[in-house]
């Protein structure tokens, strides 16, 4: 444990180390940039042009090290640091449909039960009680469950037989199945690292080891190995999916601290995850280079280096993502804020219809949800389109007379570089505006990056993109995450191999 502490703790000050590095490298841009303004007004004939771009560099910086993160475009900031409204009274407790509920009753003491008039007893009134409900809580606790085999023999002495033994992750081992599952979803779904774990279960009386517990979830990880390469098989089985990335660092022992990268892909019902050493565009091609469907992506690099921009194209289609877009001009609305704002009005106008739109059925095959579908084309050909067009005419237009450099001239050149993936979901009603599925997918991983910091070895970075996709596909299905892993680790050690998706279980 104190090994473990002092890892910890280096980790945090290398990180902290770092962010000063970041810190003091952004401060020497500023005063760079600040000295260079400074020539350029003194000159006597002054270049308006890299004036103007620097004072934005400045700014931006400024903002960077210094403002809130936030998407809000200015007006709307000022409008949510509006005092809070009073919260209206009378809504009552949370209702608990799902909690168990224990009846405690609270009687009189016998000497008590006397009238203060006549000296007679008082008697219980008739459904006269007074109940009040509280929520409490069951500390988690810890148990030997000690299993006693019954051994069977013949009076010939011939046959001997003993009672099968449960089964278990490592044959011969200490701890059970339901605990590797709690091990498992205390780490990657609530995001507590395996030393905070061994922490808190002492204080509930059990000893035990952080390399006791990640046995633990190696072990239950190369059983559930099946049902996880069918989850990243089946994702791609719907007509659009979802991908995204996000770093993750790999600590090996002794050995300097690497970026690796997860990356996600998900449809309406699964979320699946790698984690590899590169951001590339051959992971990129490996991962999606397949797959005939839709991708909604973000404007990196290596999604538009795949093949495929349209239906009788090699590879995927790409549908970019508006949400991506609207930052570029949140961003320039500090410099820009009249251009910008037309800009965002109009993406607005574009989210508004969306909001208007019924949602994607869930069988988009049958008569129904091909009539859902029309309705949603139609209404997009109707109104979607012509403010698209709107936008385009309008990037066209303004590109000529805007610096490239400056964020208002990087905002049009990103529009007009990724118009073709944009339009997609005017011509696919199953296509959503934006990629904000696959942020939220990445969320999970995001929290528990910053909770233990990444993975110790290889393996590590195997068997937590495994956890991520099981327990977060579980939720996106609307199944109990723990449940849904101790019924796909029973089925798979009862009978190895077993895959078990959330809708297999009840």
């Amino acid at each position: 444990m104190r090994v473990e502490a002092l890892q910890s703790r280096d980790a945090l000050l290398q990180a902290a180390k770092l962010l000063e590095r970041q810190v003091l490298a952004q401060q020497r841009i500023i005063a760079r940039l600040r000295a260079r303004l400074a020539e350029l007004e003194g000159a006597s004939n002054p270049q308006q042009l890299e004036i103007d771009f620097l004072r934005e560099q400045i700014d931006q910086l400024n903002a960077q090290l210094f403002a809130a993160s936030s998407e809000k475009r200015r007006a709307e900031a000022r409008a949510a640091q509006q005092p809070p409204r009073k919260p209206q009274k009378g809504h009552g407790p949370t209702p608990q449909p799902l909690l168990p509920v224990v009846e405690v009753v609270h009687e009189l003491p016998e000497e008590e039960r006397i009238c203060e008039k006549c000296g007679g007893t008082l008697e219980p009134i008739p459904n006269g009680d007074v109940v009040t409900e509280e929520v409490d809580v069951v500390e988690v606790s810890y148990r030997i469950r000690r299993h006693h085999r019954t051994k069977y023999a013949c009076r010939c002495e011939e046959t001997v037989k003993l009672a099968p033994a449960p089964k278990r992750l490592v044959p011969g081992g200490r701890y059970s199945n339901n605990f590797a599952v709690h091990v498992a979803v205390q780490k990657y779904l609530d995001h507590l690292p395996l030393e905070r774990q061994v922490a808190a279960m002492k204080r509930a009386g059990l000893q035990t080891t952080s390399q006791a517990l990640w046995d633990q979830l190696d072990a239950e990880a190369r059983v559930l190995e099946p049902t996880y390469g069918a989850l990243c098989t089946g994702v791609f089985e719907d007509g659009v999916v979802h991908a995204d990335e996000t770093h993750w660092r790999l600590m090996g022992r002794g050995e300097r601290t690497s970026r690796w990268w997860v990356w996600s892909v998900a449809s309406a019902t699964i979320s699946t995850y790698r984690i590899v050493d590169s951001r590339s565009s051959k992971v990129a091609q490996e991962i999606l280079g397949g797959y005939q469907g839709t991708v909604v992506v973000d404007g990196y690099g290596a999604y538009r280096a795949l093949q495929g921009t349209g239906p009788d194209a090699r590879g995927p289609t790409l549908a970019f993502c508006w949400a991506h877009v609207r930052r570029k001009f949140v961003k320039a609305e500090r410099m820009e804020p009249e251009l910008a704002g037309e800009f965002l009005d109009m993406i607005g106008t574009l989210y508004s219809i969306e909001r208007t739109l019924p949602g994607v059925p869930g069988d988009a095959g049958s008569p129904e949800g091909e009539a859902v579908l029309a309705e949603r084309l139609g209404i997009r050909r109707e109104r979607s389109r012509l403010v698209v067009a709107e936008i385009f005419r309008l990037a066209q237009e303004k590109k000529g007379g805007i610096p490239e450099r400056s964020s208002m001239g990087k905002a049009l050149a990103y529009l007009l570089r990724l118009r073709q993936g944009l339009e997609v979901f005017l011509r696919d009603p199953r296509v959503p505006l934006d990629n904000n599925h696959a942020e939220r997918a990445l969320r999970g991983v995001v929290v528990g990056r910053k909770n233990h910091y990444g993975s110790r070895s290889r393996r590590g970075t195997e068997v937590a993109a495994l956890f991520y996709t099981l327990l977060e596909t579980a939720k996106l299905s609307g199944v109990d995450p723990a449940a849904y892993l101790r019924t796909a680790l029973e089925r798979a050690l009862e009978h190895p191999g077993t895959v078990t998706l959330p809708n297999d279980i009840s």
